[in-house]
């Protein structure tokens, strides 16, 4: 297969941390595992990563993508958020995730997208819906990826999004985050080199992030979302 310069670019621009959505830094709640005592090194900033990659992201988030990615209608995408909204315990990672597929959908909508411009209507009419993976979906569809490339770029964005919050809580520095990043990589592509079967439902557990988010307001502590 030759090499596909052009969709190589655009992956490397949607994937970027610093990629200009309005939402590009969302913490997924690891301010309250480090007021928990639970998160105060690298490597247990990997575990995190490791642990959101295989039993949230793989399980759940690549599920609704690709469902979402497959959907023949703008209703039936919606479907598929809705779903997300009921999957997600916490309020706060719900709200997360919406605002920040919110603000990537309203990026790709103002730069003419068909898809992303007609969802973002539906979104518009109801608050459950604009959940990231399903935005992913849709951005990727209307930059021309294949399925492969979709998943790809939001298992990735999942990986800088939480080595990103670390480093903004002084957590790790520039070095340390770019090791994380390798090992979370790894991971990745051996996820990614197994494809789920179609009757498979989304679901994840990862008790101690989602504890940790709940007691959040209990001692004052919001997730960010920069």
């Amino acid at each position: 297969m030759l090499f596909d310069r052009a969709q190589t670019l655009a992956l490397l621009q949607l994937g970027d941390s610093a990629y200009p959505a309005g939402g590009f830094a969302f913490s997924w709640g690891l301010e309250g595992l480090m007021a928990d005592g639970l998160l105060g090194s690298r490597d247990q900033l990997d575990e995190v990563i490791a642990d959101q990659l295989a039993r949230r992201w793989a399980t759940m988030d690549r599920i609704l993508l690709r469902r979402a990615f497959t959907a023949e209608s703008c209703a039936a995408i919606a479907a598929v958020d809705r779903a997300a909204e009921a999957g997600t315990a916490a309020a706060e990672m719900r709200e997360g995730s919406r605002r920040a597929g919110r603000a990537l959908l309203g990026v790709w909508g103002k730069l003419g997208g068909s898809l992303s411009v007609s969802y973002r209507q539906v979104v518009a009419s109801d608050a459950r819906l604009g959940h990231l993976p399903i935005v992913q979906a849709v951005v990727a569809r209307d930059a021309g990826f294949r399925l492969e490339a979709a998943e790809l770029v939001s298992g990735w964005t999942l990986i800088t999004g939480l080595v990103s919050a670390a480093v903004r809580l002084g957590l790790i520095g520039h070095i340390e985050a770019q090791r994380s990043q390798s090992a979370a990589r790894d991971l990745l592509a051996e996820l990614l080199a197994e494809t789920p079967s179609a009757d498979l439902q989304p679901a994840s557990f990862t008790p101690f992030i989602d504890i940790a988010i709940a007691r959040g307001p209990l001692r004052h502590i919001r997730m960010f979302t920069t």
